[in-house]
């Protein structure tokens, strides 16, 4: 009799840890359909589906960082994508930056790929360096946007505010880039991945010259999701030499609902997909599990550290 009730406790046990994920709703947050985020989440989304057997996993589209933080505090979401710099301003509570309060439900996961800011002007504007803007045109992304957000920062490290400007356009890089080709704009700043389409396609059209952000800069703007990067020579078309330039840290981050086995699977299975995650997108290659948990002044979860610790990247 004890033996038999010793194998129908065994095969509960079986049975919980294998439905463990069965009643959880994973939702990976991500952004517009064009995008990096989009094809990252629904690889991650597919990833999940199967290292979490029965939880309900999926893609949702949103307007990306400062969306999906909020989503993230609201309970409406497990795990999202988000710029560093939008994840500091929303644990801080940047009204400006769209976050009414600080949102301290979040919690971080991973430290994913880096965007490169890229301030693109044409050549026969004058402008060589950033204090060379001054008195000029130019775009800085749409309102409260990731790359808005880089903007205002890259500035005031720069020692710039938009007053400087002879004008200033809140556009998305497409419709920037097209204003430039009429000559109705002097420059643009991008925040994105390296050889980005829009800045081929100007570059195709006008000369252009890419303009440097001198690491002092970076220093000056005095959050730990700037660092200092590089835009490699012959990037875009009429680029002949390197370009030095600040690149910005995405993330995936979650909230402090979510449960530490699932963060934990959520971040195991990721790394030990990554060919999956990279055949989605080409900017996954630059995910590196040794950098993974540094870069944010936001706490990982738990079981994001459960996980690190096990692989030695905490020790």
């Amino acid at each position: 009799m004890k033996y038999a009730r010793r194998l129908l406790l065994a095969a509960a046990t079986i049975t919980l840890a294998a439905t463990a994920h069965a009643q959880e709703f994973v939702t990976v947050l991500t952004g517009g359909t064009s995008g990096v985020y989009y094809p990252m989440g629904v690889a991650l989304s597919q990833i999940y589906g199967k290292a979490m057997p029965g939880a309900k996993t999926s893609a949702q589209v949103t307007k990306a960082s400062a969306e999906n933080l909020n989503l993230l505090q609201a309970g409406r979401g497990e795990i999202a994508f988000t710029l560093g710099d939008a994840l500091n301003e929303a644990w801080k509570g940047n009204d400006e930056a769209g976050f009414k309060t600080p949102l301290k439900k979040l919690r971080t996961v991973a430290a994913i790929y880096p965007n490169h800011i890229q301030i693109v002007a044409a050549a026969d504007s004058g402008i060589k360096t950033l204090a060379d803007l001054k008195g000029k045109r130019i775009a800085v992304g749409a309102p409260k946007s990731g790359t808005e957000l880089n903007a205002r920062d890259i500035f005031r490290g720069a020692g710039i505010s938009y007053k400087d400007f002879a004008k200033v356009e809140y556009l998305p890089f497409g419709e920037s880039v097209e204003l430039m080709k009429n000559r109705q704009l002097d420059a643009t700043l991008i925040s994105a991945g390296l050889g980005v389409a829009a800045v081929r396609d100007l570059a195709t059209a006008v000369p252009i010259v890419i303009i440097p952000i001198p690491p002092e800069v970076v220093a000056k703007i005095g959050e730990a999701a700037y660092q200092v990067g590089t835009i490699p020579a012959d990037t875009y078309k009429g680029q002949a030499a390197a370009v030095p330039t600040v690149i910005v840290q995405n993330f995936l981050v979650t909230h402090e609902g979510v449960s530490s086995d699932s963060v934990y699977a959520m971040t195991r299975s990721m790394f030990e997909n990554l060919d999956q995650v990279t055949a989605a997108h080409a900017a996954a290659k630059a995910i590196d599990r040794t950098k993974a948990a540094t870069g944010t002044s936001v706490p990982l979860h738990p079981g994001a550290e459960k996980y690190y610790r096990e692989v030695g990247v905490i020790k």
